[in-house]
């Protein structure tokens, strides 16, 4: 078994984790909310449900060198995401709960970023 990264995966890694900025215990609470909407997670160990949180949520259990394929295509998915619902932000995002939410479904809390700069 080989332990060594592509360097753009390495870039994907740090990226997928500086955007994702809930922990797994906070995105699971997250998700098994009734807020989360229609995709939230029914409260069993597999959380039951396909979609993007829940690939997120999985990768957040994982350490880098153990990454699939599919782990890279969620990261990617993530990273384009986020990136493309902050570009598209309301005026008033803060007071849009509908747009935070999406977000949050995926591991981004915006009100945090906003701190980080």
């Amino acid at each position: 078994m080989s332990d060594r990264i592509e360097p753009q995966t390495d870039l994907l890694w740090q990226e997928f984790h500086r955007i994702v900025n809930m922990t797994s215990e906070e995105l699971r609470a997250w998700l098994l909310t009734d807020a989360s909407g229609e995709d939230a997670f029914e409260a069993e160990p597999d959380l039951g449900v396909e979609g993007l949180g829940r690939g997120v949520l999985h990768i957040l259990g994982k350490r880098k060198v153990d990454l699939t394929g599919g782990d890279i295509e969620v990261m990617r998915r993530t990273v384009d995401y986020v990136e493309d619902r902050l570009a598209a932000a309301p005026r008033d995002a803060v007071a849009d709960d509908e747009w935070r939410h999406e977000l949050m479904s995926v591991g981004h809390d915006p009100l945090r970023s906003t701190a980080a700069g």
